[in-house]
């Protein structure tokens, strides 16, 4: 008998389980003079990748807005991917920022309105090679705002990962067990989505994996891995003068807890 075989039908087991789960209800929103931007290609992106802003509103007290680039491409769905977006972000306490009452998409000129209007500390965008086409268009369609921002303006700039994998992302940030299980929450109240495929059960292996690429790609090639169960990957850069910087020497793993943030932000 192999003793990993009980493992294995656990995590299978538990899966099966979950799909029946159904959550509501609404956190509480943070307002801040220090605001944080999700620029989400899709909705649902914002739960996905959300954990350093999750963290970053918990343990920093940032205001989170998240702002939906696109509501799909399914012209029937818009509206109730509108609305499950809405209901998502609820539940993490999170704001939502539309350039208008209808489903267009962002525009350069759109982006550069909000960015002007909300002034950011911090900004989400996918990085340039996340392989689907939105995520990479969002990335460009961020940058040329940004390039067309006055020369004085400054934020840090975040890039995730979900469809392509970074190369090169410097940032190892940890979850708990409640925070990943807050993120699952979220991420199933895009009802119609995860119904067509139950993606936000393979959210807490996703997050396992990005612990076994980030112990090398952070922490570098042969190190070991700091103990994490669950972490997403970022890259962390500066947009100042009219251009990126980088912000970091070395790759960091961030621990949870708010003097681990406090020493990057």
């Amino acid at each position: 008998m192999n003793p990993y075989l009980e493992f294995v039908e656990r995590i299978e087991a538990g899966v099966a389980s979950a799909k029946g789960i159904e959550v509501s209800g609404k956190g509480e929103l943070v307002e801040s003079n220090s605001k944080v931007l999700l620029f989400s290609p899709h909705p649902d992106d914002e739960c996905i990748t959300g954990l350093l802003a999750l963290r970053l509103q918990r343990e920093g007290g940032r205001q989170i807005i998240n702002v939906p680039v696109t509501f799909g491409s399914n012209m029937e769905r818009k509206a109730g991917r509108a609305r499950e977006l809405e209901d998502a972000c609820a539940y993490l306490g999170w704001h939502m920022h539309r350039a208008s009452d209808g489903f267009e998409s962002l525009t350069v000129d759109g982006v550069v309105e909000i960015l002007t209007a909300l002034n950011p500390d911090i900004l989400f965008m996918p990085h340039a090679g996340d392989w689907n086409s939105r995520h990479i268009s969002t990335h460009h369609l961020v940058v040329d705002a940004l390039k067309k921002m006055p020369a004085d303006f400054r934020c840090t700039v975040v890039e995730t990962e979900y469809w392509g994998a970074m190369d090169d992302p410097n940032l190892m940030v940890e979850a708990n067990a409640e925070q990943v299980a807050e993120l699952v929450a979220a991420t199933s109240l895009h009802v119609e989505e995860v119904a067509r495929v139950p993606y936000h059960l393979l959210l807490p292996a996703w997050m396992q994996d990005n612990v076994r690429r980030g112990s090398e790609l952070v922490g570098g090639q042969g190190g070991t891995t700091p103990g994490f169960s669950f972490a997403t990957l970022y890259r962390l850069r500066v947009w100042k003068n009219g251009r990126f910087f980088p912000s970091l020497e070395n790759g960091i793993p961030v621990p949870v807890g708010a003097d681990h943030l406090k020493e990057i932000f």
